[in-house]
């Protein structure tokens, strides 16, 4: 399954390399892709989807406090 969100407040491209670098270890996760410029993150997983939402909120809440996302495509 796939999942595209909006990614608000990060402050740098090694920010957001580094973030998608942990949300990638999530267990389930496929793929994790962010694009700095455009603001998107991308994923890929298999499981239940608001376990995998609930995990990624997780690490970011850890990595990057001042940082949220919101889904904007399935």
């Amino acid at each position: 399954m796939k999942i595209v969100f909006k990614i608000k407040g990060l402050d740098c491209a090694n920010c957001a390399s580094e973030l998608e670098s942990k949300i990638q270890k999530i267990e389930g996760m496929q793929t994790a892709s962010i694009s700095f410029m455009t603001e998107r993150l991308t994923v890929e997983y298999e499981g239940e989807k608001e376990e995998i939402i609930a995990k990624i909120k997780k690490v970011i809440k850890k990595e990057e406090p001042d940082v949220s996302i919101e889904e904007i495509e399935k």
